[in-house]
């Protein structure tokens, strides 16, 4: 499933950090580390970023040896890319990057200056969730388990207690099919949250059918030696998951693009672009081919 991971570095100081959670993701053979230099901007000369490159060169390739000396599963595999770009976007090069090379993970940081909406992700990281087709995992600086993230290299293991939202769609279903087969996580907590209601006997038979849809997804999971927890809550799904993962302290949400609140073009689902923004910690966003 992460066979093969494309890594986007910034160099920003949240960059070691991303370096040092890579070889923690179970099954990780093969990374490519990229960076992109971005020359697009009408008042820059491409020959002015020579430096630029070549100091990017010289860190990609202390990061492909940090990892090549971490691998957790034996040797990893790593290479690096440096790609200066005069038209198009940084993430238009991200998106074709791990297009040619085959990837099923990227990894981005969460590094906000846009004023707008992006303010809690960063611009280049919204525009690669919105567009990828590969699964992506978006860290955060200091993102462990506890609220307002953890000291640097006290944060808990990234699969370590992993929170799964379920609106019981297919997607969704999807995602806990993808955690059956991933071996190396923790403890994993399923959340559903039931979110409209017309009366107080509705909502409690609704509470009622989620409780025995968790506890047979509980049960599934178990088989596999899996420890699970489940939790109910009642409200806004994105405001509820945001919280369940705070009050539960994991280290990682696992949710898919899309579920029930899925738009016809888009490739991401309003809930689960919202937790992404809001979330302080590690958001693990699959892509999960639906059944005809």
């Amino acid at each position: 499933m992460f066979d093969k991971v494309l890594v986007a570095l910034d160099f920003s100081a949240h960059s070691r950090e991303i370096l040092e959670r890579i070889p923690e993701i179970p099954g990780v053979k093969e990374v490519v580390l990229m960076h992109v230099v971005d020359a697009t901007h009408p008042s820059k000369k491409v020959s002015i970023h020579g430096p630029e490159v070549g100091e990017a060169r010289i860190r990609m390739a202390e990061g492909r040896e940090y990892l090549e000396r971490h691998g957790r599963e034996g040797p990893v595999r790593a290479g690096t890319r440096v790609d200066l770009i005069t038209e198009g976007s940084v993430a238009g090069r991200i998106l074709a990057a791990a297009w040619d090379l085959g990837a099923g993970l990227i990894v981005l940081g969460a590094r906000g200056t846009n004023p707008i909406e992006e303010i809690l992700l960063g611009s280049v990281s919204s525009s690669v969730l919105r567009q990828a087709g590969a699964h992506v995992l978006v860290l955060r600086p200091g993102g462990g388990g506890q609220a307002g993230g953890s000291p640097p290299g006290t944060a808990p293991g990234l699969f370590s207690r992993v929170l799964v939202p379920t609106d019981f769609s297919t997607p969704a279903g999807g995602v806990v099919a993808l955690l059956r087969e991933l071996r190396g996580h923790g403890e994993i907590l399923l959340l559903h949250v039931v979110s409209h209601a017309e009366s107080e006997a509705e909502l409690a038979e609704l509470v009622k059918d989620s409780e025995a849809r968790l506890s047979a997804l509980r049960e599934d999971l178990h088989a596999t030696g899996t420890r699970v927890k489940v939790r109910i809550r009642v409200g806004d799904p994105a405001e509820m998951i945001l919280s369940v993962a705070r009050e539960d302290g994991v280290s990682l949400i696992a949710m898919n693009a899309h579920g029930k609140d899925r738009v016809p073009g888009h490739l991401i689902g309003t809930t689960t672009f919202s937790v992404v923004k809001g979330a302080r910690t590690p958001v693990l966003v699959f892509r999960t081919v639906e059944k005809a």
